[in-house]
């Protein structure tokens, strides 16, 4: 079978599996109340069963398996196991909420495994820095790509979309680019899962990714955008998640000036404000999957023309934000309590 056709029969096998896990996962989780509570941060109304990110997890989980023998480097043997220990603790952090500091330091740990052990010619951002000063900027980036997803999985479907964009994004680029079919094979398969669990995970949403889906996922998303920036296409690296990289830093900053404390949940983030303003989950989603399809032509744009790709798509981005934020508005005359547009 050649790799095109193997590709996709894994992105159909990996869609078919995820349904059918996450079906299942709808009630053993229900079952054993495993449940996503309301607290600051929710934006749901009634309890709704999380850990759903296990039917992404398992199906990309064998994807990879079957490249560390075949591509022998110590950095895939760091990403795979980084990968499988992030997915447990942070299936034991959405049963029990582990300490904040033990969960950053198990991110911190898998980071700095897989990035001591990538090849020196792994250059990120620039080959005029010397290579600690490289590593630990990437280093940075990536622990704060990880939290970021985790903290933008906040409305029904958003976290799934976002990965299903910088999939597709990542396996267009990958084809242009002459990506061995091993990488691809993995990109279609985190497709055909994200899309089979999005069958269950599209407003109203009846199951959670969790942080057992989001952290892994942010962890594998990140390193494959550090390998394409490796590559020479930092920019297009930086506009996939243009929009994901965008709210949530902005709303730290915005937080951080205003003397809050930071890490504390909250719904301070440009598409929940939306959300709650516009009394819908689906219909943020309507307006940021316009602005992720542009950013990933841009991406796509950038590979022959970064600067004037990456200039469009920071433009872009405001644009966006700034149209969630006068959607947002509306939301200051409400009361600022889930309704039924969050359950």
């Amino acid at each position: 079978m050649d790799g095109v056709a193997w590709s996709c029969a894994v992105f159909v096998a990996a869609l078919v599996s995820a349904w059918l896990l996450t079906r299942f996962l709808i009630g053993h989780l229900v079952k054993h109340e495993i449940l996503a509570q309301q607290n600051e941060r929710s934006m749901h109304g009634v309890p709704t069963p999380v850990g759903g990110g296990w039917a992404i997890v398992l199906p990309v989980l064998l994807a990879l398996l079957p490249s560390l023998p075949a591509q022998r480097q110590a950095a895939t043997f760091a990403i795979v196991g980084g990968f499988i220990l992030l997915a447990f603790v942070s299936w034991v952090d959405d049963r029990q909420d582990l300490p904040r500091l033990v969960r950053l330091a198990v991110q911190v740990f898998v980071v700095i495994a897989a990035l001591a052990l990538s090849p020196s010619d792994l250059i990120v951002f620039s080959s005029h820095w010397p290579l600690w000063a490289d590593r630990l900027a990437t280093a940075l980036c990536w622990l704060w790509f990880i939290n970021l997803f985790n903290f933008m999985d906040g409305i029904d479907a958003l976290a799934g979309l976002e990965t299903l964009f910088i999939s597709l994004g990542l396996l267009l680029i990958g084809l242009w680019l002459g990506h061995d079919w091993t990488t691809l094979s993995l990109l279609m398969t985190l497709m055909g899962a994200v899309i089979g669990f999005l069958w269950y995970n599209w407003p109203p949403a009846r199951i959670f990714l969790g942080d057992v889906g989001a952290i892994p996922l942010g962890f594998l998303l990140g390193w494959l955008l550090i390998r394409l920036a490796g590559e020479g296409h930092l920019a297009a690296a930086f506009l996939l998640p243009g929009y994901f990289l965008a709210d949530a830093s902005v709303t730290l900053l915005r937080r951080l000036l205003a003397g809050e404390a930071f890490w504390t949940p909250h719904r301070d983030h440009f598409y929940q404000r939306a959300a709650l303003a516009l009394g819908s989950h689906a219909r943020v989603l309507w307006r940021i999957i316009p602005l992720n399809a542009a950013l990933l032509l841009l991406a796509l744009v950038a590979l022959r023309w970064p600067v004037p790709a990456f200039v469009a798509g920071l433009g872009l981005i405001t644009s966006a934000l700034a149209f969630l934020r006068r959607d947002a508005i509306v939301a200051r005359s409400k009361v600022d309590t889930p309704d039924n547009c969050c359950g």
